[in-house]
This record gives C-alpha cells, sequence and structure tokens, in this order.
C-alpha cells in the first residue's frame, strides 16, 4: 500500500478525494490537512460533509494536521485541493521533499516540465516526471485539468483520427465548481451567469497541451484553435458542454469512431469501462440522468449533427476534479514510479 495523504480534506474537492481514497486498494490514506483551526482535532469533529455520498466512517479519527511538508513526512504520495495561491509555492516544496504530489489546483498545468493528463488521452506525457527528476529531486508534480476542459479533451479524444483544425465550446457548468459556498444563491436562481473567471482561458491553453505531443523533452501543443465561452447555471453537479468541430466527415464515421474509442488503461481501480459513452437520443445526455455514469469517471456525448455539432457532459467534482487526480496517482504508480 501506497500510504497518501489530502491537502485541504474539508472542501468539496477535498471530501471527494476522502471519499474516493478512503477503501482504495491500492492507496493508504493516513494523512488530513486542513487549516490551522481544523488542525489537531479528528476529521470526523471538523469536516462538514456535503456530499452526496455516504460518509466513510473509517477516517472520522484521522486528526487534521496543518499544511505543511513537515506534516506530511511519512507520505509517498499527496492529493492537492488547495487554492492555487497556496499551491504554487507549497506543492513545489512538497516535491522538493521527495513526494510525489497529485494536483487539482491550476498553479503548476503550464508548467513546461509539468504533466497535465487525461490517462485515456496523453498517458505518454507522464514522461515529463523525469524531466523534473534529473533536476535531482525524487518527488514531483503531476497535474489533471480543469473541470471543463477535462470533459471537453475526452469528447474530442475519439476524434483524433479525423482532420480538424478549429473546436468551438459553450459551457453550462455546475455550481459545485465554485465550491461549497461559492456561488451565491441569489446570483444562480432562476439565472445563468455568462462568465466564470479564468475559466475560458484555461479551457483554450490547457486543451492544446493534453492533445500535445511530447517529444521526449517537452510538449509541442496540438496544432488547432480553441475558442470558448463559459456559462454558471443552476445545476448541482454536472458539467454540459456544446461543441462545434470543423470535422468532416459524416456523422455515421464519427459515431462509429465515438462507438469504437478504448481506453488504453487496464486494471486501474477507477477507471471506467467506458472513458466516453455515446447516446443515439435527441435529448441526452442530460446532468441529473447521466452526470454518474462510471462512477461518475464517464464522459457521455449525444446530439451529433452535421457541422460537427454535438453535446458533451462530466460529473465536475469526481471526472473533472478529484477522480481525475485518483486515476492520475493509479496510473503513475502502475507504471512505477513510486
Amino acid at each position: 500500500m501506497i500510504n497518501v495523504g489530502v491537502l485541504g480534506a474539508t472542501g468539496a474537492v477535498g471530501q471527494r478525494f476522502v471519499q474516493l481514497l478512503a477503501d482504495h486498494p491500492w492507496f493508504h490514506l493516513q494523512t488530513l490537512t486542513a487549516s490551522e483551526r481544523s488542525a489537531g482535532k479528528p476529521y470526523g469533529n471538523v469536516v462538514n460533509w456535503r456530499l452526496d455520498a455516504p460518509y466513510p466512517d473509517n477516517v472520522s479519527d484521522i486528526v487534521v494536521t496543518p499544511t505543511t511538508v513537515e506534516s506530511l513526512k511519512d507520505c509517498d504520495l499527496v492529493f492537492s485541493a488547495l487554492p492555487a495561491d497556496v499551491a504554487t509555492s507549497l506543492e513545489k516544496e512538497i516535491a522538493g521533499a521527495g513526494i510525489a504530489v497529485c494536483s487539482n489546483a491550476r498553479s503548476h498545468r503550464m508548467d513546461p516540465d509539468v504533466p497535465l493528463v487525461i490517462p485515456e488521452v496523453n498517458p505518454d506525457h507522464l514522461g515529463l516526471i523525469d524531466v523534473q527528476r534529473d533536476r535531482g529531486s525524487e518527488g514531483f508534480i503531476v497535474t489533471n485539468p480543469n473541470c471543463s476542459t477535462i470533459v471537453l479533451v475526452l469528447a474530442l479524444a475519439p476524434l483524433r483520427s479525423f482532420e480538424f483544425h478549429d473546436v468551438r465550446a459553450a459551457t453550462m457548468q455546475a455550481i459545485s465548481g465554485g465550491g461549497f459556498a461559492g456561488v451565491p444563491a441569489m446570483d444562480i436562481y432562476d439565472n445563468v451567469v455568462p462568465y466564470i473567471g479564468g475559466e475560458e482561458e484555461k479551457m483554450e491553453s490547457e486543451t492544446l497541451k493534453i492533445m500535445g505531443e511530447f517529444n521526449g523533452s517537452e510538449v509541442i501543443p496540438a496544432p488547432f484553435k480553441v475558442s470558448t465561452s463559459c456559462h454558471r447555471v443552476p445545476v448541482i453537479d454536472g458539467h454540459t458542454i456544446a461543441v462545434w468541430v470543423d470535422v468532416k466527415e459524416p456523422v455515421a464515421e464519427v459515431k462509429k469512431a465515438y462507438a469504437n474509442f478504448k481506453s488504453p488503461l487496464s486494471n486501474l481501480p477507477l477507471q471506467p469501462e467506458k472513458a466516453v459513452e455515446l447516446f443515439d437520443q435527441s435529448d441526452r445526455p442530460q446532468p441529473r440522468l447521466d452526470r454518474n455514469r462510471g462512477r461518475g469517471m464517464t464522459v457521455s456525448v449525444g446530439r451529433i449533427r452535421e457541422g460537427l455539432r454535438f453535446v458533451a457532459l462530466g460529473h465536475n467534482t469526481i471526472r473533472g476534479a478529484a477522480g481525475a487526480s485518483v486515476l492520475n496517482a493509479e496510473l503513475i504508480y502502475s507504471r512505477k514510479y513510486l
């Protein structure tokens, strides 16, 4: 068993990490960190469990520690749900201390030597771990993308055999993406907010890095354009994205590509049976009906029309956040980087 910890364990993404790791077959969850006001107390006494999944009682007695390098000395790997302003320096310190970091924070996603990974799409980018280690540290940082980027890229992955140059996307993003207290009720009830700070820039840059080519020392960005418009909608979980791609092949060929898409992964505990699931119904996918497919790790695609136009959907705090980091860690472990 690999000893692991969760940084920022009481927040929305931190709680998802705890849920997914509490009974993990490969990872032993032994360290939970949070703010100073929670440090020194059992996790069960300080967490306000807000997920739609049962609270895992076997973590209740873990005493919360401050988020410091010293508190992580017995961990082989940590999962970061830290705010970006804290993660920027602290994740580097942790990696410098010889500990692996799987981060959900945006801080290091676009660093040239940090892998930005979706295991079904660019597992070879883990080669950047060796680039980090060439600097003399046994620790390293691996990041997962922004929640909406993950949904978009997995929806694009089956189309890589076709030629395209232009991707346009309009998101309808769930309120859980802003954290438990991130979107005031009076802002979102009976409303759509047509702006999410920094979201469009992240989708447009991260997509090109993930779908780019790793040449052994760096990632060459993918040679197409991405343009996005991001919106917050009154849905609790599940990001929906309307996508336009200049693929010229007939819809029948595109559907065949989705139906035949196979994940390159095998035997990872959290990997879904289908990374991408195709719907033929005209009114699917929908967040309430489809966000939990594959235990929340499947991205659903439907409404494929000439143009090429389609709709994609994924669970933003599982596939788009904590679950993405855990799957990255499983891939890292399976490839003997730990």
